[in-house]
């Protein structure tokens, strides 16, 4: 990764332990910064995307978020002026605020283009949001659409870990940071553990 963009790291609800892709990449990545909330466990959207808005109007260069089941959410939350500094965001494994009382108050969620380039990546068996919402959410956003199947909800749960797959759409958003809008691709990742 390089210096002229600043990764930012949003784990979803009960945060990301040990062994999941983003905590064993925010170990790769010495630069990457991980969004830290006061609250893992009743979350609220107020809360949360404060926390996440300062951290990414605090880094020193564009943001590329790299977020996570609630964490997508709340990106999709955040007012202009912290969205106006990202310019990408890999969205994974989106979550249903709508089908858990405990993450209502994450809903409704925001049906507006995203004002940046994003890709949705979801998995066809997510027991925490059925593929049809999750491209739903990719076509609302303007979001590429990686739909992967069997990949659970693509966690350490789910066996993944190092994520290559990830990786490499995390390294292709991140080598473009022009901002230019997204062209609203779909693919196909056919193995789980991709």
């Amino acid at each position: 990764m390089t210096a002229t963009t600043s990764i930012i790291i949003v784990p979803g609800w009960r945060d990301s332990g040990p062994g999941h892709w983003q905590s064993l990449w925010a170990e790769r990545l010495p630069h990457a910064r991980r969004v830290v909330q006061d609250d893992w466990i009743t979350p609220t959207r107020s809360a949360w995307v404060s926390q996440l808005e300062k951290t990414v109007l605090a880094a020193p260069h564009p943001v590329v978020v790299v977020a996570h089941s609630l964490g997508c959410i709340a990106t999709t939350h955040m007012g202009p002026e912290a969205a106006a500094k990202v310019c990408g965001a890999l969205l994974v494994a989106p979550a249903d605020p709508e089908r858990r009382a405990i993450l209502s108050d994450f809903a409704p969620v925001p049906y507006a283009a995203l004002p940046y380039r994003s890709i949705v990546v979801a998995s066809s068996n997510d027991p925490f949001c059925p593929i049809r919402l999750a491209g739903a959410y990719a076509r609302a956003w303007g979001s590429e659409f990686v739909r992967m199947q069997n990949a659970g909800h693509i966690n350490i749960d789910s066996g993944h870990g190092e994520w290559p797959l990830g990786w490499a759409l995390l390294q292709s958003l991140e080598g473009d940071h022009t901002g230019n809008r997204p062209m609203g691709g779909y693919a196909q990742a056919s193995s789980a553990a991709a």
